[in-house]
């Protein structure tokens, strides 16, 4: 598996535009807009830094796994997300490594990225997203 970068860091918040406030406003991030990705019932907005992205993650359903993730840890860091040449090999390569995957096969994130997380069980409970842009 070659990994490439960290491709960004997520934080879970309760309100993009209230996070945006810390993220903008008094870190001086440019913000790149939001973009709602329905099937995780969530809403995100992405911040850039050097080569990789703070992306704030509002839950868009009481049922959705931010909200969920808050309810149990509250805001703040929620994962970090690297960026892969190859997201099916990577995947593989950890399957036959035995490491305990969320998802099996990727799917489509924001900004119609690659994407697959690693349950946090097998990362020292850490949860860790893999993601391939084109």
């Amino acid at each position: 598996m070659k990994i490439l970068k960290i491709d960004h860091l997520g934080i879970a918040v309760n309100s993009i535009d209230d996070g945006k406030n810390f993220w903008s406003d008094v870190l001086g991030l440019k913000f790149e807009g939001a973009e709602t990705v329905e099937t995780q019932k969530v809403t995100t907005a992405f911040f850039p830094v050097g080569e990789s992205e703070v992306e704030l993650l509002e839950s868009t359903a009481p049922d959705g796994p931010v909200a969920k993730f808050i309810e149990k840890k509250g805001t703040g860091f929620q994962h970090v997300a690297f960026r892969v040449a190859n997201i099916e090999e990577a995947l593989q390569e950890l399957k036959d490594k035995g490491i305990q995957l969320i998802d099996q096969q990727p799917r489509i994130g924001a900004g119609g990225a690659k994407i697959a997380f690693l349950h946090p069980k097998a990362t020292g409970g850490v949860l860790v997203e893999l993601c391939e842009r084109s």
